[in-house]
């Protein structure tokens, strides 16, 4: 092993599934979206914030064995600042939630999209990904005349997160899927902060669900391919 290519602490345990690592995680995801639905913020809270955390792991064991290089690097900022985002009232009390959670969902954002472009995509890209373009203007045009002083900083963030779901499909379609997942969490989240006479409570649980399922599955997607990729990058050395 070379000292410029670290092998990830989980190598030994290469002969054992890669799912394994997802259970812990997908366990608290449901016990947290339940708890959602039960109005249970003792149980929701604290679980929410374990959420990355246990991605972040899940990560590691799927992709035991590989080396450690920008793709890897790129996925665990992305789950840095989703984790942020999810924590934003608990991590930085003094200053405007919703600013902050946009700022931070951003950034894991564009780690994914630099992610998705330079080193997973597998195909070109597909016609049918211009819906994420209508997906956009359609959100602006319908939530502008209720966002007030975001107006600017929603439609920026609705674009890069419309750039991720775009990205996403020229990928894996596990990634591709998990994405559309994410889109459709931020997308529902964004009518119940905005237009919350509209959205039903049942909703409320629906982001979470919807969130948990997309950030796993782009996880999975992109840590099992981690070793073909770096399998990939020795060849093209060589």
């Amino acid at each position: 092993m070379s000292a410029e290519s670290p092998r990830s602490p989980l190598a030994g345990l290469a002969g054992l599934p890669a799912w394994i690592g997802f259970i812990p995680y997908a366990v608290v995801s449901i016990v947290h979206v339940i708890a959602l639905g039960l109005d249970a913020d003792a149980i929701a809270a604290p679980t929410k914030l374990t959420l990355m955390p246990l991605l972040v792991i899940a990560a590691l064991w799927a992709g035991r064995g590989s080396t450690w290089g920008a793709p890897a690097t790129l996925l665990f900022v992305a789950l840095a600042f989703s984790w942020l985002g999810d924590g934003a009232g608990t991590f930085f009390p003094y200053a405007p939630e919703l600013p902050v959670m946009l700022l931070c969902f951003g950034l894991a954002h564009v780690a994914y999209i630099v992610l998705f472009w330079r080193f997973i995509r597998t195909k070109p890209w597909p016609a049918w990904a211009l819906v994420y373009a209508a997906w956009w203007l359609l959100l602006v045009i319908v939530l502008w005349p209720r966002l007030g002083a975001l107006s600017f900083a929603v439609a920026i963030y609705g674009l890069v997160l419309g750039g991720t779901a775009a990205t996403a499909a020229r990928c894996a379609p596990m990634v591709a899927i998990g994405a559309a997942f994410f889109l459709a969490s931020d997308t529902i989240l964004a009518f119940r902060l905005f237009t919350p006479e509209a959205m039903p409570d049942w909703t409320s649980p629906l982001v979470m669900a919807t969130y948990t399922l997309g950030q796993g599955l782009i996880v999975a997607g992109v840590a099992v391919g981690l070793p073909r990729l770096a399998v990939r990058s020795r060849a093209a050395r060589t």
